[in-house]
């Protein structure tokens, strides 16, 4: 359970996962060594589970962002397991969501334009065995991009 100081620190992390130790006490109103205590508890207990770097996708080349549906022929499980298997082997896939409704999966996929977007549709996505409808959507611009997550 999370009291208002592991609070904190969780949105202290989320807005700067760099933050020195000491700032982070500074913020809590700890000292640096209860601080890091906590914080060591709130990652062995997964409310942390990593930290990343942001990278700016168009300043690496990657001007495409996109999200791809994509509906299985069968809901057997040789073909989801296959499906998932698959997806973790494409570096350009950002995230993938089983869902239900009209698809069955949402890919957030990023691409250097639309060629390179091309070759991992029908090169990439299209072969893999049991694929029946892909709906390809092109990110006109970004209105919100966030990662954190709100912290009553």
């Amino acid at each position: 359970m999370l009291d208002n100081l592991d609070k904190i620190i969780l949105r202290e992390l989320q807005l700067d996962a760099r933050v020195s130790n000491a700032d982070l006490a500074r913020s809590v109103g700890l000292s640096p060594s209860a601080t890091l205590t906590r914080v060591k508890r709130l990652e062995e207990s997964e409310y942390i589970k990593g930290y990343a770097t942001e990278i700016n996708r168009q300043q690496i080349g990657y001007d495409l962002l996109c999200f791809v549906s994509v509906s299985l022929q069968r809901h057997q499980v040789s073909q989801v397991e296959n499906f998932h298997e698959a997806i973790q082997g494409m570096p350009e896939v950002l995230e993938c969501h089983h869902l239900t409704g009209d698809h069955d999966y949402l890919l957030k996929v990023v691409a250097k334009n639309t060629v390179d977007l091309e070759h991992f549709l029908v090169h990439r996505l299209t072969p893999i065995d049991g694929v029946d409808r892909i709906h390809t959507r092109v990110v006109l611009s970004e209105v919100k991009s966030s990662s954190a997550i709100p912290i009553p």
